[in-house]
């Protein structure tokens, strides 16, 4: 083992796929929100999940955190993320509220800009002609500047209610929801932007590679440039996700599962792939020794305070259960993350990992 610096996690969390069967995607789903359960009994800080369409996975993440708020206490609720191309942003900004309000103001909100099966999808959700549409960094513009919750109208526009006559804005208002959202950033141009904005960041097992054929590389490019922009006046957080996958406590058979899943993604992380010149980070897939070696050696790992754990797709609950119990038993203790014992000393926590 490597004797240079370990990293120094404050916030651990993980982002699940949220998969389940076509004949029955009640099961997968409830599977899902009971490894929420497990993430907050267990000291996870965060519990996040992704936004997918067409796919056996979440499509409303706004729906899905609700549900999880009334099945947890104190976690981070988080989604990474929702493809803003689809989006009616004063509708989304009403679900996110919502959502938020009914987890006593736990959602983490991230977004994208990409459109994954526009050729199918995009003239089902838009009227006219959507390639003509601003569906990039103004409509997320616009869902943000909703969750502000600014009057609207002229300063004597009311509106007649059962409730009484008021004064319009978006409801609920959830204070500070608007100071929860992310970007995922995966482009220099997209840190830029998260930085100018006031988002905090995320970058995964995922970068453009602009400049270098290095993974670590670009991704410390994408931190360094946004952190470059954010000020100190905005103390933006930066997370990192990576697939890691440790097998201390896991059955022989399940072992050679999870090195199969990782050598059939391995080709990919070789070289730069398609014209957008995409680059992989390899999955970290072993005991907890060996995924401590790579975790010492990588470098935008030590930038930052706050890791996210992004699990491997088509797994169930027990898999799921089986990598978390190791990454916080062998693992994250190496990394110098504590889980906060109580609500009090996970706010603080957060608030030293914004830094």
């Amino acid at each position: 083992m490597s004797s240079s610096p370990l990293p120094r996690i404050r916030s651990l969390s993980f982002l699940t796929p949220g998969n389940y069967a076509d004949d029955d995607p009640y099961a997968g789903l409830e599977a899902t929100l009971r490894l929420f359960e497990y993430g907050e009994r267990t000291g996870f800080d965060g519990a996040w999940v992704r936004q997918r369409h067409l796919e056996h996975g979440v499509s409303s993440a706004a729906v899905f955190l609700a549900a999880a708020g009334q099945r947890t206490e104190h976690i981070e609720l988080g989604t990474a993320v929702i493809p803003i191309g689809y989006e009616n942003p004063f509708r989304l900004a009403e679900d996110l509220a919502l959502a938020d309000v009914l987890s006593r103001r736990r959602l983490q909100v991230g977004f994208s800009t990409g459109m994954p099966h526009a050729e199918l999808m995009a003239q089902l959700v838009h009227d006219g002609d959507w390639r003509t549409f601003d569906l990039s960094y103004g409509r997320i513009a616009r869902v943000r500047d909703h969750l502000r919750g600014g009057l609207m109208g002229s300063e004597d526009t009311v509106i007649q209610t059962p409730g009484g006559a008021q004064r319009p804005r978006l409801q609920p208002y959830s204070p500070g929801l608007v100071d929860r959202t992310w970007y995922g950033a995966g482009s220099l141009r997209s840190a830029r932007w998260a930085g100018e904005q006031g988002l905090s960041m995320l970058s995964g097992n995922i970068v453009a590679g602009e400049g270098t054929d290095d993974f670590s590389t670009a991704q410390l490019a994408l931190i360094h440039e946004y952190r470059r922009l954010l000020g100190p006046e905005r103390p933006g957080r930066v997370a990192i996700g990576r697939v890691i996958v440790p097998f201390d406590s896991a059955d022989t058979a399940t072992r050679r599962r999870y090195r199969a899943y990782a050598a059939s993604r391995h080709e990919r992380t070789l070289k730069p792939q398609g014209a957008k010149r995409t680059l992989f980070a390899p999955d970290v897939v072993g005991t907890s020794e060996e995924i401590l070696e790579v975790l010492n050696a990588d470098a935008a790992l030590t930038e930052v305070s706050e890791l996210r754990l992004e699990l491997p797709y088509e797994c169930g609950l027990g898999d799921y259960e089986q990598i978390l119990h190791d990454v916080r038993r062998h693992i994250a203790p190496r990394l110098g993350w504590r889980p906060a014992r109580d609500h009090g000393q996970r706010i603080v926590a957060r608030s030293q990992a914004a830094g």
